[in-house]
């Protein structure tokens, strides 16, 4: 194996989302969510995010204002919440006037041996990471298609398709995610909407070292062929891609983020 490959330069927007209006959900703090909230502003978007943290939410709408030049809209909300969803909808149609991208990056993880795990830490991660996405999905397929034209991006991960020790609940949440994007991918197709996925292998951010032993984070970026895990803004800018007119001919698919040996 090489040694650590530093990450490329940062892209700058060539405008693949001017005139587009895009909803980011878990979209607060450092991570994947924030990024792509990111990106899409930097490439013409404009952008409402949500999530479930009060305070960060806020922090990141403001962040993100900075970016897009104007504010940029927040919604509270929480996935696991039917009421909640419709109240995001609600608020992103009357502030952008329209969703014309959805990212679902809401998610929750967790390590734990199946054997040891409970049925509420089973049910937390699932209701979270699957139905949430469900719930979003369900939601902006019917504003979607009622509009004739939409893209949903979802975000999976790898574990959907590679055993890991302790993920028995993540990696179940994560495949539903990718067969979720399959069916309401053929289900929309007719109607001129499209959905596809990204399956990250390794992205660092800090909530991610908070929660995953040093350990196992070096151990997952030695299976990577750089040799270091992925940039944020590396997931995120397939995921624009997605979203993009650039992907006119991509539904029902799940772009592996990676470079994870098997």
């Amino acid at each position: 194996m090489a040694g650590k490959v530093r990450a490329p330069r940062y892209v700058e927007g060539h405008d693949l989302l001017a005139g587009k209006t895009v909803v980011v959900t878990a979209a607060a703090g450092t991570g994947i969510g924030f990024s792509v909230a990111t990106r899409c502003i930097e490439e013409g978007a404009r952008v409402l995010i949500s999530d479930i943290h009060e305070r960060r939410v806020a922090e990141a709408a403001e962040a993100l204002a900075e970016v897009a030049g104007e504010p940029v809209p927040a919604v509270l909300c929480n996935v696991t919440s039917e009421d909640d969803v419709q109240q995001l909808f609600a608020t992103a149609i009357e502030q952008l006037g329209h969703v014309d991208v959805l990212i679902n990056n809401a998610g929750l993880g967790g390590e734990v041996d199946l054997v040891d795990m409970t049925d509420e830490q089973w049910t937390t991660v699932l209701d979270v990471t699957l139905n949430g996405t469900m719930r979003c999905t369900r939601a902006g397929l019917r504003h979607m298609i009622e509009r004739g034209t939409g893209v949903i991006v979802n975000n999976a991960s790898v574990i959907g398709w590679r055993a890991q020790a302790g993920q028995c609940h993540y990696a179940a949440a994560k495949a539903g995610v990718m067969a979720l994007t399959r069916c309401s991918a053929i289900e929309a197709a007719p109607h001129g909407v499209r959905v596809n996925a990204v399956s990250p292998s390794l992205a660092m951010h800090p909530f991610l070292a908070k929660t995953s032993s040093d350990e196992l984070l070096a151990e997952l970026a030695a299976r990577e062929a750089f040799g270091r895990p992925a940039e944020v803004w590396e997931v995120a800018n397939t995921m624009v891609f997605l979203a993009s007119d650039y992907s006119s001919y991509m539904t029902g698919e799940v772009v592996s983020v990676s470079s994870q040996h098997p």
